[in-house]
């Protein structure tokens, strides 16, 4: 009886203990947050900005490995893998969900109302139906905006071509946030008294031969923020190069494959932006139906002097426009 009652009171000790450990891996698991990543296409700027997301994210505290899992999704923009990808996101119960990119943040937000999501390098939130407001999201989804000025940019190329008599305009017209800004553009100039010329591309593979048309009946091109061009700017580069016009880009990372200038964000710091209003989020601080869409906080003047050189411009004589 005594061996029995013995055996009995290790049985119960031993289910206890196990119980405290299971106890104890369901609340570690429970403190490990899962976020799901939907980048639209891979390219430098939304790379970057995927890289300053999880930048910002560890300086909040949440670390790869740690107390935080990323299942990373690229749909190298494909309509269909958006759709595929932002469920996938969606049924594996995301703590949290990021869209890169205006087609992945539609995409991801059309497939959830419930689980927080926060994007970034999206122009216009409101225009893209994410948010009821940029001060007041009231819904599900926040995050960064990469718009910049506009007619600063306008204004930075006709200083650069001072004389031209038509400047052009490239974009994807499948991609809202390129339409906003070429939009923009075209208002600028032709209250400059310039005639605007516009031509668009599909895919990558119509940017070569949008470029050289365009380029052999303008004095200067302006390209907005465009994951088409963006993901084909060493193709746009070449073209403008051989035709010598000076092409002024919304990003700055274009400017460093294919174009002349630009005045533009830096889109690591704008991922880090994104991945702090994450944090806050993932942490129980904030909800985004509550937190205003963010600017980046900073903009500046990037100047490619190979490709100035090659155009005959004193890089030096590129000024960024005062207002």
């Amino acid at each position: 009886m005594h061996l029995r009652k013995l055996m009995t009171g290790i049985s119960l000790a031993g289910l206890l203990l196990l119980g405290g450990c299971s106890s104890k891996k369901a609340d570690d698991n429970k403190a490990v947050k899962h976020v799901g990543v939907l980048q639209v296409v891979q390219h430098p700027s939304l790379d970057k900005a995927y890289k300053g997301f999880k930048k910002g994210l560890k300086e909040e505290g949440y670390v790869e490995g740690k107390n935080l899992k990323i299942d990373y999704q690229n749909a190298q923009n494909s309509q269909d893998n958006l759709k595929s990808m932002s469920d996938k996101l969606v049924k594996e119960k995301s703590d949290l969900i990021l869209g890169i990119a205006t087609p992945a943040a539609q995409s991801v937000a059309n497939a959830t109302q419930d689980i927080p999501v926060v994007v970034t390098a999206v122009t216009d939130l409101k225009a893209a139906k994410l948010v009821n407001s940029n001060a007041k999201p009231g819904r599900n989804v926040t995050g960064t905006t990469d718009m910049v000025s506009i007619k600063r940019q306008i204004d930075l190329l006709l200083s650069i071509v001072p004389k031209a008599k038509t400047i052009g305009i490239m974009y994807n017209a499948g991609e809202a946030n390129s339409k906003i800004q070429a939009d923009m553009a075209t208002a600028v100039l032709k209250n400059a008294g310039v005639k605007v010329l516009i031509k668009t591309a599909n895919t990558t593979n119509d940017v070569q031969q949008v470029t050289e048309t365009l380029a052999s009946k303008v004095q200067g091109i302006f390209v907005p923020t465009d994951n088409t061009f963006d993901s084909a700017a060493s193709v746009v580069g070449k073209v403008v190069k051989e035709k010598k016009v000076p092409l002024v880009a919304g990003s700055t990372d274009q400017v460093k494959t294919g174009g002349l200038a630009s005045i533009g964000i830096d889109y690591e710091a704008l991922g880090e932006q994104t991945g702090k209003m994450a944090a806050k989020i993932l942490a129980g601080k904030a909800k985004p139906a509550d937190m205003p869409v963010e600017k980046a906080h900073d903009m500046r003047l990037v100047v490619n002097k190979k490709m100035a050189k090659a155009l005959g411009i004193d890089p030096k004589s590129i000024k960024a426009p005062k207002n």
